[in-house]
């Protein structure tokens, strides 16, 4: 996994904790007892989909030399969805 700046760690989180809190899917599985342990807080649940490296958002990184260079957080694994 690529090392992010905490910028970048936190724009990644915020999206995904905006997209969760207007109905997107969760993509990991969670049940109601870990869902109120954490208080419903999508920006908890967008941070544990970030440490698992499920979260399909890409950075674009200018680089010296070069046009721009795309960094993923990982590549997306579905079979962690169930």
């Amino acid at each position: 996994m690529e090392e992010y700046t905490k910028y970048e760690q936190a724009r990644i989180i915020g999206t995904r904790a905006l997209q969760i809190s207007m109905g997107a899917p969760l993509l990991i599985s969670l049940n109601d007892e870990e869902l109120k342990k954490i208080g419903y807080n999508t920006i908890e649940i967008a941070k544990i989909e970030f440490k698992q490296g499920l979260i399909p958002i890409i950075i674009k990184k200018p680089m010296p030399g070069t046009f721009k260079r795309d960094a993923g957080a990982k590549p997306f694994d579905q079979t962690k969805l169930e």
